[in-house]
């Protein structure tokens, strides 16, 4: 037995550090993010903060950072923290964070990502978010946090360790006992495999049965078990993050592969969430009810909301009244999902003339045209509006009433895929407004993929049945669930799961926080808001459909990689320990104590190393 303790190191050791090595590549990932952070700043001072003059500048660590702080970044450098550029133009490559492969170019008013390389050109941007609260530190802590924590299937191979450790002591025990009742019964067992030995027949069963107890004890490998789960967690965590897909933990990568109902929001998600106004109907006679006091109005109510229906009226009206102010809004009220009561007072009014026709354009392309022959040479009409903005049934649940007429003006809309509000001033229905917003080029794709791949698809809204069905039929989703409340997209999340649906919702705003909540996986658009992206378990950085698909496929590709790694531990365990035990010897097939250890060793490494073919993933 000699030489069997420093064979049993020697292996042991060698095993362990190769393990460590490609442990150490499983969260390759996550150091590639680590490495984007960058480590220094350039501050400035400015001379003239309007024209944006540099008087001096100053490198500083970036942890010294601090927000509304400007700073300077040349071509090549790391943009230090989340910025809004002030002034310059150049392209930035934000292809480790995001995943897009393309340079972003990047002017002033637009948003850059701290990490991201600055290429081309000089950019002079204010500090929004640091340190701790950058992207970049946020998706660092998701990774981390993901990948420490376990998947469902893992509690299965801790169970399993749990037996096996004393199982396998028992087992060693039990091989020992085994061939020294055999050999000392049967001697012509052992003898014929030791005839060149030159103990006496005692020595040599004692030495055989000891031997084999001790392979077994070696072959035997709980490891690899151990280490089929978390590894392919770490690897594949770690190439989400690197495609732009965040998942946070081990259970939504393990979980999301049974998915058999997506259900996505329409604005925002399948849209790209930026409505316009393309066309206004007043209702009322224009000598009472001016068109461009009706927008002042409607604008101004909406001034306080944060719903994009009503941001796009508000930006609307400020830019077709070029004013900034619209009015004095007071007794504000939100209903969500429904629309918004005030009273509007000290309604600005434009001093453009107000009978020349004016055109309504979407990207240069005319959509509406309006004239109204009213003229007033007064600037702020003196008057006091009790506004309703909202949904018909909002409207109607008011007591506000309309005729067919305008019953036939909204269908006209809703039937081009537009989205109608109406508004009702002082308990009269004034006018509606209808907006517009473009389907993102990618969901018609990535709806057909779903649909391949056996999922069915869901569009759970909250606008009209007439819009929602010319969205669903652009990007071919049959079942549609329209004018639904926040409050009932729970409803409906938890009908789908008490018919035995496993059920994935993709989201982005406030309102669809709680169904994100109750799904069991919640995908939200990074680009959308805070509380969204905290409530999801999946957060899809780049603003872009597909990785739903990635997704999805990215965990089925994990779970098909752990139990490949459990059916070869398990296997290797099967065969192995039979054969450490002697079972094969009358075959002349043993195994020395330092050949099992070197083989446990291996089976470890091995079981990484599987685990590590998941970078080679591509979307």
């Amino acid at each position: 037995f000699f030489e069997s303790p420093p064979m049993l190191f020697t292996f042991v050791s060698l095993g362990r550090w190769l393990e460590h090595i490609a442990k150490r590549k499983t969260s390759e990932a996550l150091n590639k993010l680590l490495s984007l952070q960058p480590q220094d700043a350039i501050l400035v001072t400015l001379k003239d903060e309007k024209k944006l003059k540099i008087d001096k500048e100053t490198v500083i660590d970036v942890d010294l950072v601090q927000r509304n702080d400007v700073l300077l970044v040349k071509p090549g450098s790391r943009i230090p923290c989340d910025a809004t550029v002030l002034s310059g133009n150049s392209s930035v490559n934000e292809s480790l964070i995001t995943g897009e492969s393309m340079p972003v170019t990047k002017t002033a008013g637009k948003s850059v990502i701290g990490g991201s390389v600055n290429q081309t050109g000089v950019l002079l941007i204010k500090a929004v978010n640091v340190g701790e609260e950058t992207t970049l530190s946020q998706i660092v802590k998701l990774v981390e946090n993901a990948q420490i924590s376990k998947a469902p299937i893992q509690r299965f191979a801790d169970r399993l360790a749990s037996v096996f450790v004393p199982g396998i002591i028992l087992l060693s025990s039990s091989t020992l006992i085994v061939w020294l009742v055999i050999g000392f019964n049967h001697p012509e067992w052992i003898n014929a495999h030791n005839m060149f030995s030159m103990h006496g027949h005692n020595e040599i069963v004692i030495q055989f049965a000891f031997r084999t107890a001790i392979s077994v004890l070696c072959i035997a490998c709980p490891c690899a078990l151990g280490l089929a789960t978390p590894t392919a967690v770490m690897v594949g965590t770690g190439v989400g993050a690197s495609n732009g897909i965040l998942i946070k933990g081990g259970e939504p990568l393990e979980l999301a592969h049974k998915v058999d109902t997506i259900v996505f929001d329409k604005t925002g998600t399948l849209t790209h969430g930026r409505p316009q106004v393309v066309a206004t109907k007043i209702f009322v006679d224009n000598i009472f009810l001016p068109w461009k006091v009706f927008l002042a109005i409607a604008g101004a109510a909406e001034s306080n909301s944060e719903h994009p229906l009503g941001v796009a009226l508000k930006q609307y009206a400020q830019e077709i009244l070029n004013v900034e102010r619209l009015g004095e809004v007071n007794n504000f009220y939100s209903f969500t999902g429904q629309g918004v009561k005030c009273t509007v007072k000290n309604v600005v009014r434009s001093t453009v003339e107000e009978n020349a026709p004016l055109t309504v354009q979407i990207d240069g392309i005319p959509i509406d045209t309006i004239t109204n022959a009213y003229t007033q040479s007064e600037s702020i009409l003196k008057s006091s509006y009790e506004v309703m903005i909202g949904t018909r049934k909002f409207l109607q649940e008011n007591s506000i009433l309309w005729n067919d007429q305008v019953e036939l003006v909204m269908k006209a809309h809703e039937e081009k895929g537009r989205t109608v509000v109406l508004v009702a001033i002082n308990n009269v229905l004034a006018g509606l407004v209808a907006f517009a917003d473009s389907v993102k080029e990618e969901a018609s794709k990535a709806v057909k993929t779903l649909h391949k791949m056996g999922i069915n698809v869901i569009l759970l809204t909250g606008d009209n049945i007439r819009t929602a069905t010319s969205v669903a039929q652009q990007v071919n989703i049959d079942k549609i669930y329209a004018e639904v409340l926040p409050s009932d997209k729970v409803n409906k999340i938890r009908s789908l799961q008490q018919n035995g649906r496993i059920v994935a919702m993709v989201g982005d705003g406030v309102n669809d926080s709680p169904a994100l909540a109750q799904a069991n996986i919640g995908i939200a658009i990074g680009t959308g808001t805070d509380i969204a992206v905290e409530a999801a378990n999946i957060v899809l950085i780049k603003d872009d459909l597909m990785d739903v698909v990635a997704a999805i496929d990215l965990s089925c590709k994990t779970v098909r990689r752990i139990k490949i790694n459990f059916i070869f531990a398990i296997i290797y365990n099967i065969v192995g320990i039979p054969l450490a035990a002697g079972v094969f010897q009358h075959f002349n097939i043993m195994l020395h104590p330092w050949m099992a250890s070197a083989a446990m060793a291996l089976s470890s490494v091995s079981v990484v190393c599987s685990s590590l073919l998941l970078r080679i993933y591509k979307e």
